[in-house]
């Protein structure tokens, strides 16, 4: 497998990096969360194993920007903190699997195995389809019932994100989070807003509604 390390803790980068060669493995490590994301973007990796508190972004930044910028790679998140809520909040925002530190290393092996066989299993899917919808993410070309739509870039990565979590409310923090990441500074209806514009192009030309809003909660897509 190609993999990437994103880890900051020197004695933890050597010993996985020597361990997954050994293994037969080609890895690229990154200490902090700017260069796990530059590299994440720029090459194709089968694996991205991604330390939770890295310096700069951390690894939920990473995550968020990976995902929102169309890349389906899997990930198995590292952390020292075994709280559910962090696991959680690392697979609403599309983590793969998480690993709590300190941990064996061949569980580690049997973990990056399995993402792999997913990986591998959906390599050739890069349509995301939710009922009459299809989104070409190689293409960037969406389509509902044979009509093409034309997005901006901020309501292409959030149709993505709930089509990615077709069924699933996502709440406004998550939206948020996926979309503007750590500069998220924007007005408190931004995201309100956002999913307006979206909605202007999804649903107002058709019969009927995909996006939808559950009070109190959030937003979510369904066919």
């Amino acid at each position: 497998m190609q993999l990437l390390l994103a880890e900051d803790e020197q004695k933890t980068v050597d010993y996985l990096t020597r361990g997954l060669r050994e293994d037969g493995h080609a890895v690229d490590a990154a200490g902090n969360g700017a260069d796990a994301l530059e590299l994440a973007l720029r090459h194709e990796f089968d694996v991205i194993i991604l330390d939770v508190m890295l310096p700069g972004l951390d690894g939920w930044q990473v995550l968020t920007r990976l995902r929102a910028a169309g890349r389906a790679t899997p990930v198995l998140f590292l952390t020292a903190r075994d709280h559910v809520e962090d696991r959680v909040r690392g697979f609403d925002l599309g983590a793969n699997d998480y690993l709590i530190k300190p941990f064996a290393f061949a569980e580690l092996l049997a973990r990056l195995r399995n993402l792999a066989r997913l990986a591998k299993a959906t390599a050739d899917n890069s349509v995301v389809a939710v009922g009459e919808l299809e989104i070409d993410t190689l293409r960037h070309r969406i389509c509902r019932a044979g009509q093409e739509l034309q997005l901006t870039a901020k309501e292409y990565a959030l149709l993505l994100l709930l089509a990615r979590n077709k069924g699933r409310v996502l709440s406004r923090t998550i939206i948020a989070e996926a979309i503007w990441g750590m500069f998220y500074d924007q007005q408190p209806n931004a995201v309100d807003a956002l999913v307006r514009r979206l909605r202007a192009k999804l649903d107002t030309p058709f019969e009927t509604a995909m996006l939808h809003t559950i009070r109190g909660t959030g937003y979510v897509l369904e066919s």
